[in-house]
């Protein structure tokens, strides 16, 4: 056989090897991506999410064989679109998200909520404005997020006072803490365990008495955020829906154990490199306060009557056109 005509053979050979690894490990990359959980928060990597960096900066997804990408969320960012598009697995979403969903015939379903008290809640000054019950309000210049959440709240305590918009003043809040600081507005809606504890720092620095206005307190429990996925993921593959349950809630109780708080501190520092440590553990702090503020009651309960209430105050402010029975889509994951 001539010698042109081997080589040839063996080039083609080759060619073909080549080929077939290229064909074969791109399969396995693809296979790989597949078999990734993708897990989208419902705001940016902060201390609101410390259970969730946690399970994961410790391993406890890993410990349950699987491999999660938690990917931060934001304005732009919805969880429940990105579920139904199969873009994720898991997300986080708050009640009136998730109630929004359902009117709208949207595949969701809860299984686990965060926050047993709303951690958005508003700082005020009570040298400027005593607040001994709802019917203080009335005459107040009130800070309010046109189109948030605060603002519905807000409306719904001020229907229980038995006052109406006309009654106070409501100024238009942005991303700018100035007219707080600066005292034009007494009444500031703030994160109690994020913003709060950077305004607080301020006032106590300028000797500023402030305290903070809970709707809780006054009986309106707005469910906050909650792990959410779909009815589709937990028919198709319930294991994986209940080690990832399991594996996040283990994070969660973790992060908030007081002997691990340097530990928890630690993994929040990989993400936030500009707040003190003093800050941090402040927040870590209050965030303890909100997610689990009764100690026999377990991170992660489901309160059915805060979200039908939540639902309720949608429907009679017009939010959604009709009752969507949120209690129907709550299913904790049994805890081993």
């Amino acid at each position: 056989m001539p010698e042109n005509e081997n080589n040839h053979r063996y080039a083609v050979g080759l060619a073909v090897l080549v080929l077939v690894f290229i064909i074969g490990a791109g399969c396995g990359r693809k296979d790989a991506a597949e078999d990734t959980i993708v897990y989208r928060l419902k705001w940016l990597f902060n201390t609101s999410v410390v259970g969730d960096l946690f399970a994961d900066a410790h391993r406890f997804f890993a410990a349950e064989g699987l491999e999660v990408e938690i990917r931060e969320g934001g304005p732009e960012r919805d969880a429940l679109r990105e579920i139904e598009l199969g873009r994720a697995q898991f997300g986080v979403a708050s009640a009136d998200q998730v109630i929004r969903a359902l009117s709208k015939g949207v595949d969701v379903v809860v299984l686990a909520q965060f926050f047993q008290i709303n951690p958005l809640q508003w700082i005020y000054r009570p040298e400027r404005m005593r607040i001994a019950g709802l019917s203080d309000l009335k005459g107040r210049e009130l800070g309010v997020t046109f189109g948030g959440n605060d603002e519905t709240i807000l409306k719904t305590l001020l229907a229980r006072a038995g006052l109406t918009e006309a009654d106070v003043t409501l100024y238009s809040v942005r991303y700018d803490y100035t007219p707080f600081i600066q005292k034009t507005v007494n009444f500031w809606p703030v994160y109690r365990n994020t913003q709060a504890v950077f305004l607080a720092e301020k006032l106590r620095g300028s000797g500023d008495a402030f305290a903070f206005f809970n709707p809780a307190d006054y009986g309106v429990r707005f469910v906050a955020n909650s792990l959410v996925t779909s009815g589709k993921m937990i028919a198709r593959d319930p294991e994986t829906v209940r080690k990832f349950t399991t594996a996040l809630l283990k994070g969660w109780r973790a992060a908030l154990e007081p002997g691990n708080a340097d530990r928890a501190l630690d993994t929040l520092r990989r993400y936030d490199k500009d707040s003190s440590v003093g800050v941090l553990r402040e927040e870590l702090t209050v965030t303890r306060s909100l997610v689990q503020p009764d100690p026999s009651i377990p991170i992660g309960f489901i309160d059915t009557a805060a979200w039908k209430q939540t639902e309720q105050i949608m429907v009679e402010q017009g939010l959604v056109p009709a009752p969507v029975r949120v209690e129907s889509v709550l299913r904790e994951i049994p805890r081993p």
